[in-house]
């Protein structure tokens, strides 16, 4: 197999950049014979922050085959890195290293309290038995993922038992991710000292420079929130929707503004829609630099890891313009390279 090159303007520094891949590995020593995948304008590959990837509708059982075509979607869009706070079962053994497909951070199915969420989905163990098996995922998987609250009237999960949840992770080395749409839930997640906040609408604003503080990020998944307004004008409560809409952009553009990171994520299907979420962003008025950053070299930082420098994991992708000048390049990138494998190169 040839040894793939790139070269050119690399985000988020712009730097000029010449680099080969040495198996999964990039380094700047020159290989002769190089089969130069792209040049341009390179991202160290996008990144999916919040994706739940394997299963057709809510509560439907975990499928292998439609796990791998999801993420094959993903990979054509540029994505060489995912995180799924929650799946509808535990992946099989080549999620997150198939060579072909995107890296993965992954918490397993998700926790959730009795009468909440999908029926089908997650596990609901007590209160006093959640802390004990959140860190258990987290030990193998690096993440645990809580439904905080779910309907409007639901109570939110205890803020006690949020508090022995991440203590409980930490201990194992693990973090924590809580889906929150209601303040407060998103209130006690932050004093416990939780690592995500999960879609955040109705957080208040003024808890964002304590959450910048702690280093909790925000994945707003803004776009599918979006999405939501046909059907909450279907049922009857579009314009209170619509409200809380209005708030959650401004709330995204607050917390870029406090130094809260921000984390792209589409959510739900379908799947490779990454950069409907970055022209989200961008619209609800986060300059396409950080809604670019929230789409790559901040979330895998964020996630740990490395972007586009020797030694880092061989992963980019190539446009032939500047993406944060025009958005456009996005959905047409010239190259996709992955493990130091081209997975995609314009025909």
């Amino acid at each position: 197999m040839s040894v793939l090159r790139v070269r050119g303007y690399a985000l988020p520094s712009g730097d000029v950049l010449d680099l080969y891949a040495d198996g999964d590995r990039w380094t700047s020593d020159p290989v002769a014979d190089a089969d130069l995948a792209g040049e341009g304008w390179l991202l160290p590959g996008l990144v999916d922050a919040h994706t739940h990837p394997g299963a057709e509708d809510p509560g439907s059982a975990f499928d292998e085959r439609l796990l791998r075509a999801d993420l094959r979607q993903h990979a054509a869009a540029g994505v060489t890195l995912i995180r799924s706070p929650g799946l509808a079962g535990q992946p099989p053994e080549w999620f997150g290293t198939d060579p072909d497909l995107p890296r993965s951070v992954h918490a397993g199915p998700w926790f959730a309290q009795d009468g909440q969420f999908f029926d089908g989905w997650g596990r609901r163990p007590t209160h006093a038995e959640l802390p004990v098996l959140a860190a258990e995922q987290a030990r193998r998987t690096g993440w645990a993922k809580l439904i905080g609250d779910w309907r409007d009237g639901d109570e939110p999960i205890p803020a006690d038992v949020l508090t022995a949840v991440v203590a409980a992770v930490h201990a194992a080395g693990g973090r924590v991710a809580v889906h929150a749409n209601y303040a407060q839930t998103s209130k006690a997640a932050i004093a416990a000292g939780v690592d995500s906040i999960e879609h955040g609408m109705r957080l208040d604003p003024d808890l964002l420079p304590q959450m910048a503080a702690a280093g909790i990020a925000l994945t707003p998944t803004l776009s599918v929130i979006e999405s939501a307004l046909t059907s909450a004008s279907d049922r009857g409560d579009g314009g209170t929707f619509a409200a809380a809409l209005a708030d959650h952009r401004r709330l995204v553009t607050q917390a870029v503004e406090a130094g809260v990171t921000l984390l792209a994520g589409t959510d739900s299907r379908p799947h490779g829609r990454i950069t409907d979420e970055i022209s989200a962003l961008v619209a609800a008025g986060v300059r396409p630099h950080e809604a670019l950053a929230a789409a790559s070299w901040s979330a895998r930082a964020y996630l740990g890891w490395a972007g586009l420098e020797p030694d880092a994991p061989a992963d980019a992708v190539v446009y032939d313009a500047d993406p944060r000048s025009d958005l456009r390049q996005l959905a047409d990138p010239a190259a996709v390279i992955l493990r130091g494998k081209l997975v995609y190169r314009r025909p």
